[in-house]
């Protein structure tokens, strides 16, 4: 009768023993009593508010600029949109939706050139900065037709 391979009882093998020679066991390590929450630095309160403070200082300068590029584009808007009719209607309206595009493009060239990390700003930022822009070019644009200032 032959035996099944299955049925053979297998000796357990220490884990220490697969290891290769360079490797040293656990009792040549040393041990460590501190929980990994000691273990990290704890930031100066001073620091962290110099910290928080410049965080503050860099989305207060990205709001700035995309509420200054909206005006600009709502000016510019107005004044290559031709002489609006009774109505308040431009005769090249396309022409200011591009220019509101721009000028949320080109706010990317504004950040590079001040400094600004691009790598950190993720959708929700751009799209606050698109809002934005978008928010004070159509006031400045709606304020322009509707008054006859210029």
């Amino acid at each position: 009768m032959k035996r099944d391979p299955k049925d053979t009882p297998v000796e357990k093998q220490d884990p220490k023993d697969l290891r290769p020679d360079n490797e040293g066991s656990e009792e040549d390590q040393p041990e460590t009593t501190e929980p990994a929450e000691t273990k990290a630095v704890k930031k100066d309160p001073h620091a962290k508010r110099l910290e928080k403070k410049e965080q503050h200082i860099k989305r207060v300068k990205r709001t700035l600029i995309a509420c200054i590029m909206g005006f600009f584009a709502g000016v510019l808007s107005f004044l290559l949109g031709g002489v609006p009719d009774a109505a308040g209607v431009q005769p090249n309206t396309f022409l200011a939706i591009l220019l509101l595009m721009a000028g949320i493009v080109f706010q990317k060239h504004i950040f590079m050139l001040i400094g600004i990390d691009l790598a950190e700003l993720g959708k929700k930022d751009w799209f606050y900065q698109g809002f934005m822009t978008f928010a004070l070019w159509i006031i400045t644009w709606t304020i322009l037709l509707t008054t006859s200032i210029l």
